[in-house]
C-alpha cells in the first residue's frame, strides 16, 4: 500500500468538521434523551446506509463482509460504539469546549503508539510536533485547576478508546478494504447499541426527530472519511490535524450552547494548530 500523506490529511480535516458539526447535535439530543438511545438511533441509520452501499457494489453484501480478521473488526466497532457513548456523556457534563480539550490528547496517543504497535515512522521532526501538541494540551488542560476535574476523566477514557480504535483500523486497513471497515464498523456498532439502547426508547419530538436524521448522516460521513484517511497515510502524518476539531467544535460551543473560551483554551488550541500546520508544511517538502 502507498502512502499518500497529503491526501491523507485533506481527509482528516475533512473528518474534523463533520464530526464537529455531529458533536454539537449529540449534546443538544443527549441532553433531553438518554444517550443510549440517541447512539442507537443514529447506529441504525448508519447500519442501514452502509448496507445500501454495501449492497450496490460488485458482490454485495457478502463481498463487503468478507474479511480474514473478523475479531479484529468486531472490536474496531465494539470500541467506536463505547467510545461515542462516553463521549457524548462528556458533552452533557463538561460541554463542548472542555470535553473536546481533554480528547485532544488521543491524537498524540496515535502518533505515539504508531511506531511501536503498527511499526510505521515516525520521524524527529514529526516527534518534536507531537511533543509540542502535547505541551499545549497541558495549557489547555491546566493541571489542579478548571477541567482537570473529576468528569474530566470521561472524555479521557473516550480518547483512549478511540485511540485504539484509530490504529486498529490502521491496521485493518492492510487486509480489508475501505468498504469492508466501513461495513463492519456500522454494523458491529448497531447491533452492540440496540441490545443497550433499545431499554432506554422514548419518542423525540419532530424538530428533534429531524436533528437526530442529520445526526446520521453526518456520523456516516465522518466515519467513512477518517477510514479512508487511514487507509492512505501513517497514522502519524495525518494525526496532528485532528486537533483541529477541537477549534470547530469550541466555535460550536461558543455561538450554539453559550459556551465560554478561557485565554489558556485559546492558547493551547494555537499550539496545537501550530504542530499540525508544522507537519503539513514538513510533508509538502517530501512530496
Amino acid at each position: 500500500m502507498q502512502s499518500n500523506s497529503k491526501l491523507g490529511i485533506y481527509y482528516m480535516i475533512a473528518t474534523t468538521i463533520v464530526f464537529a458539526a455531529q458533536d454539537g447535535l449529540s449534546r443538544h439530543l443527549a441532553e433531553n434523551y438518554s444517550v443510549l438511545m440517541v447512539v442507537m438511533v443514529r447506529y441504525w441509520f448508519f447500519a442501514a446506509f452502509v448496507m445500501t452501499v454495501a449492497a450496490r457494489k460488485a458482490g454485495g453484501l457478502r463481498a463487503a463482509a468478507k474479511t480474514s480478521q473478523p475479531i479484529v473488526q468486531i472490536i474496531r466497532g465494539s470500541l467506536l460504539a463505547t467510545e461515542i457513548c462516553v463521549m457524548v456523556t462528556g458533552f452533557t457534563l463538561l460541554g463542548l469546549i472542555e470535553s473536546h480539550a481533554v480528547f485532544a490528547s488521543y491524537p498524540l496517543l496515535i502518533a505515539a503508539l504508531s511506531g511501536p504497535i503498527l511499526g510505521e515512522a515516525v520521524g524527529w521532526k514529526r516527534w518534536m510536533a507531537i511533543i509540542i501538541g502535547f505541551v499545549g494540551v497541558l495549557i489547555i488542560l491546566e493541571p489542579g485547576f478548571g477541567v482537570f476535574a473529576p468528569a474530566a476523566v470521561v472524555p479521557l477514557i473516550a480518547a483512549l478508546l478511540f485511540a485504539i480504535y484509530g490504529l486498529l483500523t490502521r491496521y485493518a486497513a492492510r487486509k480489508d478494504s475501505s468498504a469492508t471497515s466501513f461495513f463492519w464498523t456500522g454494523v458491529t456498532g448497531a447491533i452492540i447499541m440496540t441490545v443497550v439502547g433499545l431499554p432506554n426508547f422514548t419518542n423525540m419530538t419532530q424538530p428533534d426527530w429531524m436533528m437526530m436524521g442529520i445526526l446520521c448522516l453526518t456520523g456516516a460521513l465522518g466515519h467513512f472519511l477518517l477510514i479512508k484517511c487511514y487507509e492512505v497515510a501513517e497514522a502519524s502524518a495525518v494525526q496532528p490535524f485532528a486537533y483541529l476539531q477541537l477549534v470547530f467544535a469550541s466555535v460550536i460551543g461558543l455561538v450554539v450552547f453559550g459556551e465560554t473560551l478561557d485565554t489558556n483554551v485559546v492558547i493551547g488550541a494555537s499550539i496545537v494548530v501550530g504542530a499540525g500546520l508544522f507537519t503539513l508544511w514538513r510533508e509538502r517538502l517530501q512530496t
